[in-house]
């Protein structure tokens, strides 16, 4: 037997621009989907489902979920006609559409089988196995979802010609966040379509704002990267990102997402929320025109004010979690 994590991810930046292979950054968070693994006597594999979720997520992508199922276990020649399993989810990441609950969900199965069929299996190895789960529910997956379960922490994305280009930025600890949900469900096939639309009938309006959001995403690198400086605490030195500069980059790229019109009153009603909390950054994440929004609140006391903000704004669902710091190489 054995019990191990995915964890969940959101986008910083980059929402929408990243289709036409501009670059992304996205986060990892410390909460976590779990997956026990335990061999049983008689064939086939059997699972209990006890994440938490929003309601209807559950239902609504067991087929999906079945078949990400039997593509992690093919991919590891894990053959249950021979040896039954029973797998039991869990953790703390509640399913909900954007947070990457799907990848979470393949990344910790491959683990636990990992370990119960002693595979020993790199994390390199694990990503590849959850990517291949991820063909169940959406296809034809970017690859982002499952790299940033694997391997935490913060993560620069490209899409090419060819395989997306990936790489990771070290973090020196914890960063709290809190997330939202509208409670609305968006199709990100209907809204990629809309905006490709407009970009097709104005290409002149929507490489301006390309051109703002480059200029954003740079500047958000060097908040990141060359705007990381180091303190001593306790006679350690720890990394510390400019996180000021990044909230009010988070914020610019809200405004972008608003012109290319994903954004929506609900999202907009809570990113202001947050903002007016004391959040140094606010912005929605994700498809848009419902879903996610992500608040970025240094510190347990300006976490909790926020998160009390939102949820007495009516923010159906309301999470408070932290981006985890790196911690494997790619």
């Amino acid at each position: 037997m054995a019990a191990h994590a995915g964890y969940g991810k959101l986008i910083l930046f980059g929402e929408h621009f990243v289709v036409y292979k501009a670059p992304a950054v996205v986060a990892a968070v410390t909460a976590a989907t779990t997956c026990t693994v335990t061999r049983k006597d008689t064939p086939g594999w059997t699972q209990d489902d006890n994440r938490p979720a929003v309601p209807g997520y559950k239902v609504e992508k067991k087929e999906e979920q079945d078949q990400a199922t039997e593509l992690v276990l093919k991919h590891l020649g894990i053959d249950t006609n021979k040896t039954g399993i029973h797998i039991t989810l869990g953790g703390d990441l509640e399913a909900v559409s954007g947070i990457g609950a799907s990848a979470a969900n393949c990344v910790a199965l491959a683990r636990a089988c990992s370990e119960v069929f002693n595979l020993n299996l790199s994390e390199e190895q694990i990503n590849q196995a959850a990517y291949e789960g991820e063909k169940g529910y959406h296809g034809t997956p970017s690859g982002v979802d499952n790299t940033a379960s694997t391997y935490g922490g913060i993560l620069k994305f490209q899409r090419t010609d060819s395989s997306p280009i990936f790489s990771r930025l070290q973090l020196g600890k914890e960063i709290e966040v809190v997330y939202a949900s509208t409670g609305i469900v968006s199709s990100t096939t209907t809204v990629v379509g809309d905006v490709r639309k407009r970009k097709e009938a104005d290409p002149v309006w929507f490489d301006e704002l390309m051109q703002q959001y480059q200029k954003l995403y740079d500047a958000a690198l060097i908040a990141l990267e060359n705007g990381m400086f180091v303190v001593t605490v306790h006679g350690a030195n720890t990394i510390i990102a400019d996180w000021a500069t990044l909230g009010q980059l988070m914020d610019k790229n809200h405004s972008l997402c608003q012109q290319l019109t994903v954004s929506c009153t609900e999202l907009d009603h809570l990113v202001q929320v947050s903002r007016d909390a004391g959040a140094i950054g606010a912005k929605m994440s994700g498809t848009g025109r419902g879903g996610l929004m992500i608040a970025l609140t240094p510190g347990a006391e300006l976490q909790d004010k926020v998160a009390q903000a939102l949820r007495a704004a009516g923010a159906p669902q309301v999470w408070k979690s932290t981006i985890r710091p790196n911690t494997t190489q790619l």
